[in-house]
């Protein structure tokens, strides 16, 4: 078994705990279907936000939706001139059998932009 990771983000419409917690959710549960994962295979998650975005961490979504035991932190990222405002990334490391090629980033609303 070997520990994958899988990349997702997605943009928030403003500064508020409640859309920062509902999109963490949306996003989480699109990486849960879209990589078939079971809770128990999320060896940890890392979640990042822009600087605007401070009303809410975004783990307490992973802890709402039954995340109790997955190790979770969360950080700011660096403030570069011109990048995408208000989004939420997030990488999981995943205990899993599949090759690094069988997972699925995902990428929601307006940071689609930050994939081809």
């Amino acid at each position: 078994m070997a520990v994958r990771g899988i990349r997702g983000a997605i943009t928030v419409p403003r500064n508020d705990k409640g859309e920062i917690i509902s999109a963490t959710r949306e996003l989480l549960q699109a990486l849960v279907v879209e990589n078939g994962l079971e809770v128990a295979e999320i060896a940890s998650a890392l979640f990042s936000t822009t600087r605007d975005l401070n009303a809410e961490f975004p783990a307490v979504a992973a802890r709402e939706i039954g995340w109790h035991d997955t190790p979770l932190l969360c950080g700011n990222e660096i403030d570069v001139p011109g990048s995408l405002p208000l989004c939420v990334r997030v990488l999981l490391h995943v205990n899993t059998d599949r090759p690094q090629t069988a997972m699925r980033h995902v990428y929601l609303r307006e940071a689609k932009n930050l994939r081809r």
